[in-house]
């Protein structure tokens, strides 16, 4: 870290942040610890579960005043913030590669995201999220005008993923203040110094600007908290980014609240297809990135590789090498230290994930896969949760739930890639689009014709062209269909689910029309 006082807000002393209070929360009910260095614990602390209660009061109580405060000062607010993520962008990148295990110049490539978002919810113009809810106004009639405004939801639940615990909830945060709600922000229980770092650093530029205090609150937790958040009758609304599992969850506890809005990104088992006219080197490249980046901790790594057979002899080889030989190491470097020596691939961010996929490599090959890369724990000095990319073919992409079945339809959220040939166009978007998600997906080709069936077949929120599932850019919309989520995008889009519109019609004057079959004395105003 750069500074002791960093040190201090981030990981030295575990708290909730409630109502403008530090609330010590000693114990090892939840502990972080380095993935390259599992013997490093880096926080410790034990959830109070009233101190959800207590957060969700202190959010309720900030509202009146924050959603009254002028626009201006919401965007001098965050205005603060991006100066505080801008100032501290590189100990925040320290504390992500730490605590996530990776790459420093991912993790740096995540902290410089949490300005960017301030620029890009702010921005202006006819694509702008804030156009979309900007007020407006019509002629309803000669003497009436009718009127709509945005109002923010009230008190939102933020519940932030491991694997982007900054950028994910940072794009939750910075929309939902500038409508003018406030947060009560759950890490993952994974990440959660890097969390509180975040929260602390919305709190010093809050008071800054003036905010009263209880705007951002800050509890930890896991399951327990999450489910006393996502169920109390103080919450409006609640943004969540994490598996299918836990989004189904969150959707069924709120069946019988129809006005609370609820936004789900629920991972992906994202496909890609190569065709026989692509750029091999290209599709090799973007492939094995997209499949293998942040050690697939990526809701938009690619899953399934789908190869026209009459390229699968080169382009298997290729992927073969190019996956065989990515670098794998501490994320800081090559020998623990050197920045300038960058690794590909960190460990992944516990054990027990790295021996689910391990686990799940060895099913898939038991039930008829091919093991045509071996993932296999290379157990480093460290004893760190380090993993090494696996690629199996099998013979088709199912809607099975089974790992019996090698081509199911499970996320396998970890460096395995399956792929497949097909004969085909046709029998490509077809296995393509054999999933129940529906995050991202990719084709590489040449052909005009294809790449616009696909851009309208492939069913998926965010569909690339010649460039890998991974990735996404802030200024467009990201968010999937099916198990990946609930029309809820975020990215641009975001602003969206943090206000609604009200409707208001107003007349400007006294006189009132009678309809035909109403009948008015005025002498029935004298009584």
């Amino acid at each position: 870290m750069t500074d002791a006082a960093t040190q201090s807000r981030t990981m030295l002393d575990p708290m909730d942040l409630i109502g403008g209070e530090s609330l010590a929360i000693p114990g090892d009910g939840i502990t972080s610890h380095n993935p390259a260095h599992p013997e490093r614990i880096l926080w410790s602390g034990t959830p109070h579960l009233d101190h959800a209660d207590q957060a969700v009061a202190a959010a309720r109580s900030a509202l009146p005043e924050w959603s009254r405060t002028s626009i201006e000062k919401r965007i001098d607010a965050l205005r603060s913030f991006q100066a505080l993520a801008k100032e501290h962008v590189e100990s925040i990148a320290d504390l992500i590669c730490t605590e996530t295990g990776k790459p420093r110049w991912d993790a740096l490539a995540e902290a410089k995201l949490l300005s960017g978002k301030v620029d890009i919810t702010l921005a202006e113009g006819p694509n702008s999220g804030r156009s979309r809810v900007s007020g407006f106004e019509v002629e309803v009639s000669p003497t009436r005008r009718g009127v709509c405004r945005f109002r923010p939801h009230g008190v939102m639940a933020v519940l932030g993923p491991f694997n982007f615990p900054a950028h994910l909830p940072n794009g939750h945060i910075v929309p939902a203040l500038l409508t003018g709600n406030t947060i009560v922000f759950k890490p993952s229980d994974k990440t959660p110094a890097v969390g509180q770092m975040l929260a602390s650093l919305y709190i010093e530029a809050l008071d800054r600007a003036g905010a009263p205090a209880g705007v951002v609150n800050l509890v930890h937790g896991a399951a327990t908290v999450a489910s006393r958040l996502v169920t109390h009758p103080g919450i409006d609304g609640i943004l969540f980014t994490g598996s299918w599992s836990v989004g189904r969850r969150i959707l069924e506890a709120n069946l019988d609240r129809p006005g609370r809005i609820v936004a789900l990104e629920m991972g992906g088992n994202n496909s890609a297809i190569v065709m026989d006219d692509a750029d091999l080197r290209q599709a090799a490249i973007e492939c094995v990135r997209a499949a293998f980046v942040s050690t697939g901790q990526r809701c938009t790594c690619t899953r399934r590789l789908i190869i026209h057979e009459s390229i699968a002899a080169q382009l298997v080889p290729l992927l073969q090498k190019l996956a065989g030989n990515l670098i794998i190491g501490d994320p800081l470097g090559i020998g623990g230290g050197s920045r300038n020596q960058s690794v590909f691939m960190g460990p992944l961010i516990r054990a027990e994930v790295r021996d689910a996929i391990l686990e799940a490599q060895h099913s898939i090959a038991k039930a008829g896969g091919r093991v045509l890369l071996e993932s296999v724990n290379p157990e480093h000095p460290s004893g760190g949760h380090y993993i090494t990319p696996g690629i199996v073919e099998v013979d088709r992409f199912t809607l099975s739930d089974d790992l019996s079945d090698p081509g199911c339809d499970i996320e396998f959220f970890g460096p395995l890639l399956r792929i497949c040939t097909v004969k085909s166009f046709d029998e490509a978007i077809e296995q393509a689009n054999t999933t129940r998600y529906g995050l991202a997906s990719a084709i590489f080709t040449k052909n005009p014709e294809a790449i616009e069936r696909f851009l309208v077949e492939s069913r998926a929120g965010c569909v690339n062209v010649n460039t890998g599932t991974a990735g996404a850019s802030s200024a467009l919309p990201f968010g999937g269909l099916g198990l990946s989520g609930n029309h809820r995008p975020a990215g641009a889009f975001s602003l969206d689910y943090t206000a609604y519109p009200v409707a208001s019609i107003i007349e400007g004057d006294a006189e009132a029309s009678l309809l035909p079959g109403m009948h008015f004395e005025e002498s029935w105003l004298t009584g």
